[in-house]
C-alpha cells in the first residue's frame, strides 16, 4: 500500500528528491504527506506557498489511479528506495531517487560498473573509441551506464550490445517517451540482458531541466565514469562534477588540441583525471589483471553461427541484400531479423538500396 505513495508523491514535478525527503521526515511516511493539509505543508522548510498549492494539487485519487494505470499500461516495473533490490551505489548518494523506475533487469551488484559520456556531436575518432572501449569493458564483465544520448552515449550502449554485455540507459524522461525517438529500437535491444531506467513517472516529457539532474544517477550507478570526447561546456562535464561530490574516479580519453570537442577531455586531464589510452588504464585502477581484447575471440563469443555467416558476406565496401541472400541458406525473413538485430547492436549500417556495410 505505501509504495503507490511513493509514486504520487516522486512524481510531482518541481518537488525533487531532497524535498520528497524533508517531506518525509517531517510528517513520517509518503502516506502523510498525501493526507496533509496546505497549512502543515507549509511547516516544512522550503516549502512555500507555491509548493504547498502544487502538492495540494496532486492530493487527488484519480491522478494516483491514472498514474498507476500508466505504470502498468506501459509495463513499467519500479523500486522504491527503501527496497533491498534498490541499487546500493546509487542509494548511497547524496540525494537519490526516492522512486527507480525501469524496463529490463537491473544488474547485479557483483559487476564492476563504469559510466561513459560525452558530446552529441562526435568525430570519427570518438565513435570509434567509445564504440570500442565500451566493447572491450563488456567483454571484461563490466556493466556501461550512459544517457541513451545522440553521439558518445549511443555508441557507448551499442559497443556493449555488441559484445553481449550489459549496459543501462538512464533516460531524462517517462520510461514511455524514449527520447531521441531514433533510438526506440536500441532502447528495446538494451532491455534484452540490461535497462532502461529513470526518476521520472510515466508520461514525462524530455524537458531540458531533467537532463543536468539525470546526469546524479548515471555517476550514482557507476564505480567510475569515463569521458570520451567533450567540449568545454558539455552536459557530460556534469555528470564528472556529480561524480566527483560522490567519490567516483574520473577516466578522459585525450584528443587532438586542434578540435573544440576535445577540450573538455584535455581540460579533465590536466585537472588530475586518469588518462586512458587503451583499457588496460581502466582496468588497473580498478585491480584487474587478466584481460580480454581480442577482436577475434570477440567475433567467436558475441556472434552465434547465422550472425557471423551474415557478416561474412559484408564487405567493407558494402553488400547488397541480394547477394546475401543468394549466398546463405537462409529463410530471407530470418536474415530479414538478423540484419536488423546486428544494426540495432551497431554492428553494421543500411544504406540506400539494401546495401549493407559494417560500422566499425
Amino acid at each position: 500500500m505505501e509504495d503507490k505513495y511513493w509514486l504520487w508523491l516522486s512524481s510531482i514535478h518541481g518537488i525533487g528528491a531532497r524535498r520528497c525527503y524533508e517531506l518525509i521526515s517531517s510528517f513520517g511516511s509518503p502516506y502523510e504527506v498525501w493526507k496533509a493539509d496546505k497549512a502543515s505543508l507549509k511547516s516544512v522548510k522550503g516549502i512555500g506557498d507555491h509548493l504547498a498549492e502544487l502538492i495540494t494539487s496532486f492530493q487527488r485519487q484519480e491522478y494516483l489511479d491514472s498514474l498507476l494505470k500508466s505504470i502498468e499500461t506501459n509495463k513499467i516495473e519500479y523500486v522504491i528506495i527503501d527496497s533491498d533490490d534498490y541499487p546500493q551505489n546509487l542509494k548511497n548518494i547524496y540525494d537519490p531517487p526516492p522512486v527507480l523506475y525501469y524496463k529490463g533487469k537491473l544488474p547485479k551488484e557483483d559487476y564492476n560498473t563504469i559510466a561513459i559520456v560525452g558530446s552529441r556531436y562526435t568525430t570519427s575518432y570518438g565513435r570509434r573509441v567509445a564504440f570500442e572501449l565500451s566493447q572491450q569493458l563488456s567483454m571484461n564483465k563490466f556493466v556501461i551506464v550512459s544517457g541513451m544520448a545522440r553521439g558518445i552515449d549511443t555508441l557507448a550502449h551499442k559497443g556493449a550490445l555488441n559484445a553481449d554485455g550489459i549496459t543501462i540507459a538512464v533516460l531524462g524522461s517517462g520510461l514511455d517517451i524514449i527520447y531521441p525517438p531514433e533510438n526506440t529500437k536500441l532502447a528495446q535491444a538494451i532491455t534484452e540482458k540490461g535497462a532502461i531506467v529513470s526518476e521520472y513517472c510515466p508520461g514525462t516529457e524530455p524537458y531540458g531541466g531533467n537532463f543536468p539532474a539525470r546526469n546524479r544517477i548515471i555517476s550514482g550507478l557507476s564505480d567510475g565514469v569515463l569521458v570520451v570526447e567533450a567540449g568545454k561546456r558539455s552536459g557530460s562535464l556534469i555528470t564528472c562534477d556529480f561524480a566527483l561530490e560522490q567519490g567516483r574516479e574520473i577516466f578522459a580519453v585525450p584528443g587532438p588540441i586542434t578540435s573544440s570537442l576535445s577540450t573538455g577531455t584535455n581540460n579533465l586531464l590536466k585537472e588530475g583525471a586518469c588518462l586512458v589510452q587503451d583499457i588496460n588504464d581502466i582496468l588497473e585502477e580498478f585491480g584487474i589483471g587478466d584481460i580480454c581484447t581480442s577482436k577475434q575471440q570477440s567475433m567467436n563469443n558475441v556472434f552465434n553461427d547465422d550472425e557471423r555467416a551474415i557478416l561474412q558476406q559484408i564487405n567493407e565496401n558494402g553488400t547488397t541484400i541480394d547477394h546475401i541472400i543468394a549466398n546463405i541458406q537462409m529463410p530471407v525473413s530470418k536474415i530479414n531479423y538478423i540484419l536488423s538485430l546486428l544494426e540495432i547492436k551497431g554492428i553494421i549500417k543500411q544504406l540506400p538500396g539494401k546495401i549493407f556495410i559494417k560500422s566499425f
